[in-house]
């Protein structure tokens, strides 16, 4: 069984996979609703609660609702859909924490090569930030919140809903393509956005994309868990801004003036190619069509089992 068929392993029912999403995209309208017909300054207001709190305690804040969220997922696949969590992370008999491991560690390293050539070329537009106390803190909260919430996010787009819209459409590409969309467009409240404009979303659907492309050829979002760990987690302790979603006491702060450059669009049309050229020399992906557009067939009642 694939990846997508792992679903038939648990109790189908369209009542069942919708119950989570409306949930998750109701509440996310109502805030999208609250900050435009409010006029709400977001950055104003992070601004603020960061001078009030203090980041560390911001960022500790902010991750509750994921911690919150992705109990929730993993409840309801258990328990509603009484499937397990390991069939909703991968094909294999249980989850490889060595792909997770790569894929943080490969991620980690070219994050950091990318910001040491930005701060070698431009190291007038990055201000030393370290305060002892302050980033041990924030390592704690980091280590412990952060892969949390990047979790979530990766169990229900590349799995809850890659699953529950294979399953329902019976192909894979539409599970690609809206999952794809949806957690790109999801950050159009990002203060980054507001600041750089909306062509930034393509870094963010193009980021979806890959995510969801390493998914399926993997057969697990082992790979993506990783990645996006390393993502959000190097981030928050190497450099942020003050117009970032993540603005922690990092050990340096991006003072430069934010300008959509060329170099936003070099992971989706460089580096994440090659990355995918890597995963699939390393693990051996084959049959590309069949696994990205390829039907999704009911299996057999002695595979569900």
């Amino acid at each position: 069984m694939d990846y997508i068929q792992q679903a038939y392993k648990g109790t189908l029912g369209m009542w069942k996979y919708l119950i989570i999403p409306i949930l998750f995209f109701g509440l996310v309208a109502l805030n999208s609703l609250a900050i435009n017909l409010l006029n709400i300054d977001v950055e104003e207001i992070i601004q603020k609660e960061i001078q009030e709190k203090g980041a560390n305690r911001f960022l500790l804040e902010s991750m509750i609702p994921f911690v919150v969220g992705l109990a929730m997922v993993f409840f309801w696949v258990k328990y509603v859909h009484n499937q397990s969590i390991t069939s909703l992370s991968t094909s294999r008999k249980k989850i490889d924490w060595k792909r997770v491991f790569f894929s943080f560690t490969l991620w980690a390293m070219v994050t950091l090569i990318i910001f040491c050539i930005g701060y070698f070329m431009t190291p007038e537009n990055y201000q030393w930030n370290f305060q002892l106390d302050s980033f041990l803190v924030l390592v704690v909260i980091s280590i412990v919140l952060i892969p949390i919430q990047t979790s979530f996010e990766e169990y229900f787009f590349r799995g809850y809903l890659m699953q529950g819209l294979g399953v329902a459409f019976k192909n894979r590409w539409i599970p690609l393509l809206v999952t794809s969309l949806i957690f790109g467009l999801l950050h159009i409240e990002n203060p980054e956005v507001a600041k750089l404009g909306k062509l930034i979303l393509v870094y963010y659907i193009g980021t979806g994309f890959f995510l969801g492309i390493i998914t399926l050829m993997d057969e697990g979002i082992e790979l993506a868990l990783g990645f996006h760990a390393a993502n959000n987690l190097v981030t928050a302790l190497l450099v942020t801004a003050d117009w970032t979603a993540f603005q922690t006491n990092s050990l340096f702060l991006d003072k430069s003036e934010p300008t959509l450059g060329y170099d936003v669009f070099i992971p989706v049309l460089i580096i994440y190619p090659l990355l995918l050229v890597l995963f699939s020399k390393k693990y051996g992906w084959s049959n590309w069509q069949q696994k990205l557009f390829g039907k999704v067939e009911k299996p057999m009642l002695n595979e569900v089992q």
